[in-house]
């Protein structure tokens, strides 16, 4: 304000020809102002310089080079599709065996359950995460959580691997059960499944045949056959009435310690002193079981899996 008056004072003093300079000089400031807006480079963050570039030069790299889309790109982005079908992979996994099968004689006596892959004799599940799993125990007998707490324990004991228990379930056992369920179980593979079951809910159960088991194997681009989850069916109106013979308990038990036995990969054998034996009265594991068992607790870790 104090500029301005002295200003007015000066133009009154000196005529019209100060107020034309003084109208000249504004008029080149703002043209000088206007340049150095105009010549001033726009400031861009570093952090994204160059981005779009190197954005094309991957998508050209993925698309060109399927195997790196399949291998390395699609196992990231899969989980997060609709309707997906497997988790994120290496849900918790650790860098190394969460535990270890005991050292047994390896006698034979034993099979493995089929593989996908004939180039590799034996699918095992992962020894770097835990084995979790699940009971439904709708119509158990009495007793029957105890009996199948010890057959898990037996056998985790005989294979090394780490059996979590996260609670019971509502999931009825299928033949074509989905490995992955998210909306009931979160992002990660399906716990094992041990369920009290009857032949009106699953057919295999029909007739003398009293418990089923088995896993599902998955694969992740190059690297072998893991098991990632299981289920086994007992049949509880066929096993209650064994209960109540003086060694029904452990009769019981071994049946769950059998299926829970073709879950982690054992088949059938033909040596009736053999607990895999399909009719076999062995109520312990024996030297051919542990043998078998102990392989599998020992297979390969498979984070990518």
């Amino acid at each position: 304000m104090l500029e301005e008056a002295l200003e007015q004072q000066r133009e009154a003093l000196l005529g019209p020809g100060a107020r034309r300079r003084r109208d000249r000089r504004a008029a080149r400031a703002a043209r000088a102002s206007a340049r150095r807006w105009a010549r001033a480079p726009r400031r861009r963050s570093p952090a994204w310089r160059g981005t779009p570039a190197v954005g094309v030069v991957v998508l050209l790299m993925l698309w060109f080079t399927p195997g790196l889309f399949q291998d390395y790109a699609l196992p990231v982005i899969r989980p997060y599709l609709p309707n997906a079908s497997a988790p994120p992979p290496g849900v918790g996994a650790a860098p190394a065996p969460l535990g270890a099968p005991p050292a047994v004689e390896d006698v034979g006596g034993h099979r493995f359950m089929d593989s996908p892959d004939p180039a590799q004799p034996m699918v095992a599940y992962d020894p770097c995460r835990p084995v979790h799993y699940v009971v439904r125990p709708d119509g158990a007998p009495p007793g029957g959580r105890q009996l199948v707490e010890e057959a898990v324990a037996e056998i985790s004991a005989a294979t090394g691997l780490r059996f979590v228990p996260v609670g019971t379930t509502t999931e009825a056992p299928a033949e074509q059960r989905a490995p992955y369920q998210p909306d009931r179980y979160g992002r990660q593979w399906a716990p094992v499944l041990i369920a009290w079951s009857d032949e009106a809910e699953v057919p295999g159960l029909a007739g003398n045949v009293v418990g089923l088991g088995g896993s599902t194997a998955r694969q992740a681009p190059g690297g072998p056959f893991a098991y990632v989850t299981g289920q086994v069916a007992l049949d509880a109106p066929g096993l209650a009435p064994v209960l109540e013979h003086p060694d029904g308990a452990a009769h019981v038990r071994a049946t769950i310690i059998h299926e829970l036995a073709h879950v982690v990969g054992l088949a059938h054998v033909d040596d009736p002193t053999q607990m895999m034996h399909p009719a076999g009265g062995a109520t312990v594991l024996s030297a051919g079981d542990r043998a078998g068992l102990a392989k599998l607790g020992a297979g390969p870790c498979v984070p990518r899996l």
